[in-house]
Parts: C-alpha cells; structure tokens; sequence
C-alpha cells in the first residue's frame, strides 16, 4: 500500500482516537504503515534484525504518541519514519559490525525460481554496497523516496527540508549512485 495514497484526514483521526487509549485505532495506524516502515528497515538492517527494530519503532511511537501534536504542520507519517530513522541510527550504534546473512540459503518457497532469486539477492547486493557507498544525505533520500515510497513532501519533513532539497539531493543522489553501479545496471537508472 503506497502511504502518499491514505487519507491524511482519516490518519489524524486515528492517532487523535490512540492518544486517547484506543488501541484498536492504533493497530488501524499500524497496519496502514507496517509495510513502508519495514521496507525502509529492512534495506537499512540485515533481515534478522529488521523484524525486530520496525516492532520497536512502532513500540517507541506507542509509547510517544502522546508527544505528537496533529495540529501541527507535520504529518504523522512523517514523525513516524523520523523515530524509525533514529532507530536504525541507534542500531548502527549499537551493533557496529555485524555482517549481513550469507546469500546462499536455500529458499524454501517453491515459488521462487533458483536463478532469478539469486540473480534478484546479486543485484540487491550489488545497489546495497553501492548505497553504502554514498554519504548518508544522499543514501536517506533514496530510502525514504524509493525503498519506502514515500512522497516528496513527506521526505522533506522526515529530513527537515524543502520539497525543492529533496529533489536536487534526489538527483545527485542518483548521479553518484549511476557512477558507483556497474554499467549494465547504471543504464537503468
């Protein structure tokens, strides 16, 4: 579900009736953000930690949902990917140098085809270390605006800029990433 599609009125309304204690209000929030959410953890963590750091994030929203003001100019999506962007800081922090799960498990899923799963995890690999690569300004971005498909709008008000800032970063971002790709996956780009 594509969170620039959901009903910005129907969410205020959501978090006003979980900040009052409703909790089934605030498992409608959760299911509507889950996915983004996770997506943008999990290009960020190795698989094994990602699960747990989104369930955290979506606990530390719980637990700070009385500190969000809907009033104010900033949507709740976008205080929520700002806790879950401190959370992944805070991980990095905590857990310098683990390693990512070796690529050669077997998949048990019979709908996958052997080949084309290896040749998805290689390119996955591939844009990661590339991604890696690039300065955290231009990795956020490219994040916030393709992992978790997020809007403009909503990316400038999780990094605390300008719509017009996130599309120049967006672009030089995307510039320096086209350089570090191998050529056959930079002409995709």
């Amino acid at each position: 579900m594509d969170v620039s599609q959901f009903d910005e009125s129907a969410i205020r309304e959501l978090v006003r009736r979980a900040q009052e204690g409703d909790r089934d209000a605030f498992a409608s929030v959760y299911d509507q953000f889950f996915a983004p959410v996770y997506r943008y953890v999990a290009f960020r963590l190795p698989p094994e930690v990602a699960e747990d750091v989104t369930a955290e994030i979506f606990i530390r929203a719980w637990e700070k949902l009385h500190r969000y003001r809907v009033h104010r100019s900033i949507p709740f999506g976008a205080w929520l990917f700002r806790i879950a962007r401190h959370k992944v800081i805070d991980v990095y922090r905590t857990q310098r140098g683990f390693e990512e799960v070796p690529e050669h498990l077997e998949d048990t899923d019979a709908m996958n085809r052997p080949q084309d799963r290896l040749e998805r995890a290689d390119r996955v690999r591939i844009v990661r270390e590339a991604l890696d690569k690039l300065p955290r300004r231009y990795r956020d971005v490219l994040l916030l605006s393709f992992v978790s498909d997020l809007p403009h709008s909503a990316v400038a008000r999780v990094l605390h800029m300008t719509e017009g800032g996130v599309r120049v970063r967006k672009l030089r971002a995307l510039r320096r990433l086209q350089e570090l790709l191998p050529p056959e996956m930079a002409k995709e780009l």
